[in-house]
């Protein structure tokens, strides 16, 4: 993240230092040297990915947690409440989480059916949910990658990217650098792709 880290140990402990705002562990305190998230505790976590000042966390239920600041609805909480201990996104009860990403104002998250569902900011269409540039509080699927299968997702700053099964990259967002690898189009508001 811009201002913390997280790393998992082999026995799938979480451990994380830097700004204590957004390390879990319920507190504001920074840590200079890592220190293991205990709210973890007799949980294994899979993945981990540190957005800009958000954290998210996979365990090996398929659950997915995060923490951090919530501006923007960056938490998936719904609402923009920050949270210095990682919550548990309820919003994925019924589905089994197998990666996820943390950006700087919105997170992705794909779904063992291959699915990808995203949140948080809503401007120069970061969710990818066409003309909706609202920010969204809660996981919604990404509907324009509905009938592929998605096998990896990735999370920029203001952009994002999806690889289909058939090895297919997709794009959406911010795309005045040309991160989004379609030329001179500076911004599309649905994956499209590359």
């Amino acid at each position: 993240g811009s201002g913390h880290n997280l790393i998992l140990s082999a026995d799938g402990a979480l451990w994380s230092w830097g700004n204590g705002e957004m390390l879990g562990h319920g507190d504001e305190e920074d840590q200079r040297q890592p220190k293991k998230v205990e709210a973890f505790a007799g949980r294994r976590v899979l993945a981990v990915s540190a957005g800009d000042v958000h954290s998210l966390a996979l365990t090996a239920d398929g659950a997915v947690w995060s923490w951090g600041f919530g501006a923007s609805g960056r938490l998936g909480h719904g609402d923009e409440q920050s949270q210095l201990l990682p919550k548990k996104v309820e919003a994925f009860a019924d589905q089994r989480v197998v990666a996820t990403s943390a950006g700087t104002g919105h997170s992705l998250a794909l779904t063992s059916d291959g699915a990808v569902w995203s949140w948080g900011f809503g401007v120069y269409g970061l969710p990818g949910h066409g003309e909706d540039l609202s920010n969204q509080l809660l996981p919604k699927k990404v509907e324009a990658l509905a009938g592929r299968r998605v096998i990896a997702v990735s999370a920029g700053g203001y952009h994002s990217l999806a690889i289909t099964a058939d090895s297919a990259v997709w794009s959406w967002g911010w795309g005045y650098s040309g991160q989004q690898g379609h030329g001179a189009q500076p911004q599309q508001r649905l994956p499209r792709a590359a």
